[in-house]
């Protein structure tokens, strides 16, 4: 293992392990106001890590939920991490088959979003990289939920403290500077006619689909304007 690489990917992903903190104690303060045991969180975050997919778990929970609907529910929530673990493999050729669905495995929008910006800057991806950043936002993301769900009903309100913004400040900190590493190599009206695109793919599909498969296709079609605007 190359031991400076891991490191490097451990720095990496602190600003998103600082948001996972904070988003972390809310789902698990949430979930136990709702019934779930500090170990079924903790289960939970082992098995599922995924922020949306967990709160979608506690929510369907507390409504009393079937089996088939709970499991159908956080499947398409999560349906997008297929493309993100296809796109992944894509940037690690020499790995085996069985180091890609490990890596592609832990991959969440937050650590997929701080590759994509070291892949864009070249500065030193690499699988080791990649497991840095993979485990510190996993170790935290459990951990964090798992102190949640021990705190239980000490915080009766998570909402009050501003927990629930973590997750969004995270995801405006990785955008923001992975456009502009991305306007630094396609130009700021590439990148703007990409995002326009999605934008407006999602906002149409939410009309007439899941915000999850709305989520899906913006993403899809996205892709495909970023390749036709490449070979141009």
């Amino acid at each position: 293992m190359d031991k400076q690489a891991f490191r490097s990917g451990l720095k990496s992903a602190i600003p998103t392990g600082m948001g996972y903190l904070g988003i972390g104690l809310a789902l698990g303060i949430i979930a136990t106001t709702e019934g779930m045991s500090p170990f079924l969180v903790l289960w939970s975050s082992l098995v599922i890590y995924a922020g949306a997919g967990q709160f979608a778990l506690v929510s369907l929970l507390a409504t009393g939920a079937s089996l088939q609907a709970i499991g159908m529910t956080i499947f398409l929530i999560n349906l997008r991490h297929f493309l993100m673990g296809l796109h992944t493999a894509t940037l690690f050729p020499s790995m085996s088959p069985a180091q890609t669905i490990g890596v592609s495995s832990l991959l969440t929008d937050e650590t997929y979003g701080v590759m994509l910006g070291q892949d864009i800057r070249d500065d030193g991806l690499s699988p080791d990289w990649m497991l840095g950043n993979n485990i510190l936002s996993y170790t935290v993301w459990v951990g964090a939920t798992f102190l949640g769900a021990l705190l239980g009903e000490r915080v009766p309100d998570p909402y009050r403290l501003g927990l629930d913004y973590a997750l969004l400040a995270m995801f405006i900190g990785i955008f923001s500077s992975q456009f502009r590493a991305l306007e630094k190599i396609d130009g700021l009206g590439n990148s703007l006619k990409i995002l326009g695109v999605v934008g407006l793919a999602f906002l149409v599909g939410v009309l007439v689909l899941p915000k999850s498969l709305a989520v899906l296709v913006a993403t899809l079609l996205g892709c495909a304007v970023g390749v036709y605007l490449d070979e141009k």
